[in-house]
């Protein structure tokens, strides 16, 4: 929730910075007017010395423009916006949905990880005090028992470090995530905001000849960068999606009584780290949705970032895996 709130805030940060593109309305509507009057006195003294007819209807176009430029909020940022927003309600209605089913599997598949536990006499105490308690109770002053109680505190000791530092590793993990889709967000914001304050003055400089392509490029960008968090939303979905299978997986396993579980959350983690590197790739997929121009810079860093995140995040699943060797290499060498 905590994320959920800071997300909140950059949505609230956007909608309170966009009336400061008001002010840059005089400006712009001094740039959009003169570059209106060169381009129509270009145009009829064009006609005029060709001895041809004046065309009125091309003439409209910095007419038009700078009507955008004075209503700006409205028509243009109000028009994109309303058309785009279905599109990002329904992709946070499906991560909505995706994250509650996995919530609900993941309780189910801890409270079947515990009964498992306990239906095991060999592994009951870990994670039971009763049954710790009455396996004690069960056991005499001899020296045998006494080195049977030692190795109980020792096993159970073990069991609940070992459950911790997964634990710990794993909510870092977590935390790693939500900070990187949060990265994503706050430069999403960030870009919006600098191109709806500075949008009028983009309208305007379109009206002069040789920066019409200025209009478009304007709307591509934003629109693009808009649809940064529908796509983030729908890799979290798929993600989402991917560890609820993996959790159905272990459900279905858990209901075989002669099932042990090994309370490892390694594949989850992995599949975290993936999900870190993913996130560095939205820009790229939404210029695939969007071509924009005049970004390459700024791909190119993601993509070094994507990078160096694929670095720590093997680095990452390579000591996981090297523990886990280790841990079952301890057991086999116990068990001999």
């Amino acid at each position: 929730m905590e994320f959920e709130s800071l997300h909140e805030v950059l949505r609230t940060l956007y909608d309170e910075m966009i009336p400061l593109c008001s002010q840059m309305s005089g400006v712009a509507r001094g740039i959009a007017g003169l570059g209106a009057l060169f381009y129509v006195a270009y145009r009829v003294w064009q006609s005029l010395a060709r001895a041809e007819p004046i065309d009125v209807y091309p003439m409209l176009r910095p007419f038009v423009v700078g009507i955008c430029v004075m209503f700006f909020p409205v028509i243009v940022l109000g028009t994109i916006n309303n058309v785009l927003s279905p599109i990002v309600t329904g992709t946070h209605g499906m991560l909505e949905g995706q994250t509650l089913d996995l919530h609900k599997l993941q309780a189910q598949k801890d409270q079947l990880e515990k009964e498992a536990l306990l239906r095991n006499p060999e592994t009951a105490f870990l994670t039971s005090n009763e049954e710790f308690d009455k396996k004690l109770d069960e056991l005499g002053w001899s020296p045998s028992d006494i080195a049977a109680m030692a190795g109980m505190y020792m096993e159970r000791a073990s069991y609940n470090f070992e459950k911790q530092i997964r634990d710990w590793f794993r909510e870092l993990v977590e935390i790693l995530f939500e900070a990187a889709a949060l990265v994503i967000d706050t430069i999403r914001t960030f870009f919006l905001i600098v191109l709806s304050i500075l949008g009028p003055i983009a309208f305007a400089i379109s009206v002069w000849d040789g920066f019409q392509s200025n209009l478009t490029q304007w709307i591509s960008r934003y629109v693009s960068v808009y649809l940064w968090l529908p796509v983030a939303d729908i890799f979290s979905t798929m993600l989402a999606k991917i560890q609820g299978l993996m959790i159905e997986k272990d459900i279905e396993q858990l209901s075989d009584p002669n099932f042990i579980p090994d309370g490892s959350s390694t594949v989850y983690i992995i599949f975290m780290l993936i999900g870190i590197v993913g996130y560095f790739t939205i820009p790229t997929v939404t210029g695939w949705i969007v071509q924009t121009g005049g970004m390459g810079g700024f791909s190119r860093n993601i993509n070094q970032s994507a990078r160096k995140a694929g670095s720590l995040a093997g680095a990452g699943a390579g000591a996981v895996a090297g523990n886990m060797a280790g841990q079952v290499k301890g057991e086999l060498l116990s068990k001999k």
